[in-house]
């Protein structure tokens, strides 16, 4: 699921969600299945937050493919449609991808130099991608 809205002046989750949504979907993602009121009673440790919030949100996270729900007897539980990792890679790899389609060599450029500039081990990753990508090129 494409995330429409990417907000490049937050940081974290809140780039891809609101900030109420980002504060659910990491609580879901380190719990597993949850109702309404355990996300609730979470969040209002932190910052007193009604149940009809926390529910309007939810399922809203529901209609937009992030969460899964499924109501036994009386009670309604919520699981994240996908792990925070495959989640993470899937917006990255988009944004990655989107960023190239646009922007070509400058983008590259800049992901160098920011790799550089934020984590300069990760160089050494970049260079044993782009020589597996070289053996399978020439394959």
């Amino acid at each position: 699921m494409k995330i429409n809205n990417f907000k490049i002046n937050e940081e974290g989750l809140n780039r891809f969600f609101g900030a109420l949504e980002a504060k659910i979907m990491n609580y879901i993602w380190s719990s597993g299945q949850v109702t309404i009121r355990e996300v609730q009673q979470h969040i209002n440790n932190e910052k007193p937050i009604s149940f009809n919030a926390v529910m309007t949100v939810m399922n809203r996270l529901v209609d937009k493919g992030h969460l899964h729900k499924e109501t036994r007897g009386r009670i309604t539980y919520f699981k994240a449609v996908q792990t925070k990792e495959q989640f993470l890679s899937e917006q990255t790899k988009s944004i990655a991808y989107g960023l190239i389609e646009d922007f070509g060599g400058l983008a590259v450029t800049n992901m160098v130099d920011a790799i550089q500039d934020v984590d300069p081990s990760l160089l050494k990753q970049l260079e044993e991608k782009l020589n597996e990508a070289k053996r399978r090129n020439e394959q």
